[in-house]
This record gives C-alpha cells, sequence and structure tokens, in this order.
C-alpha cells in the first residue's frame, strides 16, 4: 500500500495558520498559507501530509460543529480544496483527522437537543439523560470524552449518526479528494464502526488508508484485517526517548523485538504502526532529549524501524516545546519553514528509506545490542539494510556476523567496510546497505 512506503508529514492547521483559538466566526483564508510549504515538503522528501481538524469547531478543532464545512478561521471549503488539489498535483497524498468519537457542544444536533430536548429528532444521537443536570446547567446529562464536557459523545450505534458520518466522509472524498483518515481516539471507538467505516471506504476509493489513535494496549483491537491499516505506536515512542535518555538501547529494542521480531508470538510482525517522535499532544522531541547529540541517532532509529515514519511541522529543524507549557506552545504558528543541520540529515533518512524496499517492508532483527549501542537488520527477498548507532561519546568496535564485507551509507552514499567489524564513531549512525 502506497502509505507503507510513504513518509508523513502532519501540521495541525488552527496552530500552523495562526487561527485565533476561540471560533471568533471571522472567514479567514489562512489554510492556503500551506501552499507556499508544498517546495519545502518535496525538498525534505514528504509523500503524504497528515491535517489534524479543519472542520467548524468551538475551539481546538476536536469539539465539531459542522462535519461538511471548513472552519472560518481557516478559510472555505474552496480553499482547501485548492491545497489539496496543489498537494496532490506535486505526487502529496492528503489524510485528514477523523474526529468521529463526539463533537463540540456548538454541534448543530447538539444545540437543537439544548432547545427542543425530547422533540428535537437529534435526541438519539448522543447519550442523553434528560431527567439529569450537567456542569453546564442545561437542565440535561450528556456523556462526555472522558470526563470533559466540552466534547459531547456521538451514539456510534444509532445507524442515522453512523449515516451522516459517512456521508460527510464521501463528500470530502468528492471535494478534496482526500486519500485517507486519522480516526481520533480510536481507542474508545466503537469497533464495529471502524469494520463499516474499512469496508465502505474501500469502495469509495480504492487504497483509502486508515490510521487509529491508540494510547496503549493491544493495537489489534483497532488495526488488522478489517480494521485499520495502521495504529499510532506510542510504546515505541516513549521507548525511542527513554532509550537515549537512559543510555539503555536495551528499552527500544525490547519493544521493536516484541511487536516485530523474527519469533512467531512476535505481536504485529507485518503490520505497518505509526511511527513518530513528536506529534500534537506531547512534548517536542527536542526538548525531551537531555543530550541533543542523540536526536539525529533517535531519528535515524524511526526511519529504519518497522513502520510509517511522521516528521510533526518544525520538529524537522529542532524546535522545542514542552507539553507543561499547554497544547497552543506544541501547535505554533511558523511565519516560513527553515532549514538546518537537522533538516539536511533528515532529508537524507527520507530518500534512503525510499530507495529501499527492506526499510519500507522488510523483516526486523538485532544483530548487536549493548546499553548505547545497538545495529539491527530490515531484510526482503532483494533487500537488506543495517541500521548501526552508537550513542556514546566514544568510538565503538562492533563484531557481527554481518554477511558481507562492504556496503554502501544510505546517508552519506560513503562505502563502509566492515569486513573485519564496524567501527563506529561517537553519536554516529550509519544505514549500510550490503553490496
Amino acid at each position: 500500500m502506497w502509505a507503507y512506503e510513504s513518509g508523513f508529514y502532519q501540521i495541525y492547521p488552527l496552530g500552523f495558520c495562526g487561527a485565533p483559538y476561540e471560533n471568533d466566526g471571522i472567514q479567514t483564508h489562512r489554510i492556503q498559507k500551506i501552499i507556499d510549504w508544498i517546495p519545502h515538503l518535496k525538498k525534505l522528501g514528504i509523500n503524504a501530509v497528515l491535517f489534524n481538524p479543519v472542520f467548524e469547531s468551538d475551539t481546538h478543532g476536536y469539539n465539531t460543529r459542522d462535519y461538511r464545512t471548513i472552519d472560518s478561521r481557516l478559510g472555505t471549503n474552496a480553499d482547501f480544496a485548492a491545497v489539496c488539489n496543489a498537494l496532490h498535483a506535486e505526487g502529496i497524498r492528503v489524510i485528514l483527522d477523523g474526529v468521529f468519537n463526539h463533537v463540540g457542544r456548538g454541534f448543530f444536533g447538539f444545540q437543537d437537543v439544548l432547545q427542543n430536548r425530547e422533540k428535537s429528532i437529534y435526541k438519539d444521537w448522543f447519550h442523553l439523560d434528560l431527567n439529569g443536570n450537567d456542569s453546564w446547567n442545561d437542565g440535561l446529562w450528556y456523556e462526555g470524552w472522558e470526563g470533559n464536557y466540552d466534547l459531547v459523545k456521538l451514539n456510534l450505534q444509532n445507524e442515522t449518526v453512523v449515516t451522516y458520518l459517512m456521508e460527510s466522509i464521501r463528500q470530502w472524498i468528492r471535494e478534496y479528494d482526500i486519500d485517507g483518515l486519522r480516526l481520533d481516539v480510536a481507542y474508545c471507538m466503537d469497533q464495529n464502526f471502524i469494520r463499516r467505516l474499512r469496508n465502505e471506504s474501500e469502495k469509495w476509493k480504492n487504497d483509502f488508508f486508515l490510521v487509529g489513535e491508540m494510547i496503549g494496549g493491544d493495537y489489534g483491537k483497532i488495526c488488522g484485517d478489517g480494521l485499520c491499516h495502521s495504529a499510532t505506536n506510542y510504546e515505541c515512542y516513549k521507548g525511542l526517548y527513554s532509550s537515549f535518555n537512559s543510555m539503555n538501547m536495551f528499552e527500544i529494542m525490547h519493544s521493536l523485538l516484541r511487536q516485530f521480531g523474527p519469533e512467531n508470538w512476535t505481536l504485529y510482525r507485518g503490520k505497518h504502526l505509526w511511527s513518530f517522535a513528536d506529534n500534537h499532544d506531547v512534548t517536542r522531541i527536542a526538548s525531551l532529549l537531555q543530550n541533543p547529540k542523540h536526536l539525529k541517532l533517535l531519528y535515524t532509529v524511526l526511519f529504519g524501524m518497522p513502520g510509517i515514519p511522521s516528521i510533526y511541522y518544525g520538529s524537522e529543524w529542532g524546535t522545542k516545546a514542552e507539553k507543561s507549557q499547554g497544547d497552543q506552545a506544541l501547535r505554533p504558528c511558523f511565519d516560513k519553514p527553515q532549514w538546518n543541520d537537522l533538516t539536511d540529515y533528515l532529508t537524507k533518512l527520507s530518500f534512503a528509506r525510499k530507495s529501499s524496499p527492506a526499510m519500507q517492508y522488510g523483516e526486523f532483527k538485532s544483530l548487536v545490542l549493548t546499553n548505547r549501542q545497538c545495529i539491527f537488520e530490515r531484510e526482503t527477498a532483494n533487500d537488506r539494510v543495517m541500521i548501526a548507532l552508537n550513542a556514546d561519546e566514544k568510538n565503538y568496535h562492533a563484531d557481527f556476523d554481518a554477511r558481507a564485507g562492504r556496503a554502501q551509507d544510505l546517508i552519506t552514499k560513503k562505502t563502509i567496510d566492515f569486513g573485519g567489524g564496524l567501527d563506529i564513531p561517537a553519536y554516529t549512525a550509519y544505514i549500510l546497505q550490503p553490496f
């Protein structure tokens, strides 16, 4: 599938475009800014963009008011169609954030319930008790998402609700020719809804891609045959930064072997989970890592391990921000893209992965593992690469069964001789493709 061979770029549009947090109702054509960033995306080697919420909402996008209208703070439906057309013209696919578990209090159906109560045709769209009350003193009780009552949980067992959502997605395909969806909080959604979406979407558009948000637990709950094609790999996200900060490569390798190792009992062998170093909900990786010299090495593991790598906008040049500063700090507006040594390096990783079927589809095997170094292998029938890194301040010599003596480093394009073992300088990573 195209998504398994792609490198994604994640954009949180309301922040990216500098929209006000509260929906002021003033239609402003901010979303067209993305068109100016397309040369940056192409230079970076991006194949696809994930847009977090773009539809009319109360504040942050996840409290939807209308699934069929672009948020007025971003512009019009025609504006977003122009953005999608420009991306597609450059060979860049588009997936949208599908927020189907809940809506905002400003959602037209919920507003109708508040006004008409038992007479509302939308009363069964939600989990309501008209004899109760809520913190807003509405004179009724409703289920909010995980106790957040600005997010009104939809009743996905209601056929009318499901039909409305499915028709909305079909509209997105017609208007914007989208290529897939990220399912927000998929971990608490009705599995039957996900199965229906997978079945229906495959009829609407060939190779329509679904990735579900999964924070913890068994990713198989939402990912697999008849479900999402992928799930967010939070286990390896945490293992990545923790391994470098604690100087314990065993941690991330334990997760990778548990998920993708050669044994038959591994959990997700053959699956393509969504890999990331940070996103719109967590501290930026440049702020998490204790040693800045580990940043390139971490991204090398990210691009080299099984999965679909994603870069969060701004992190390609090392932007910092901490979750404790609030979500808006994590979702900033940049006047224009920046480019530095880290961006150069990520570009090399991106094009290395594009050129190697083993990095996209290969089986995973650990070859060398110490607290501060690791070498792992990805292999298909016709391609093999070895990802080797040294996170230590000292040079390292590795002796291992390499099955060859020379390789090209896909990062630097240099020839590396490892017939007598592999010498890895301090704070260095290789992606070795044997001759």
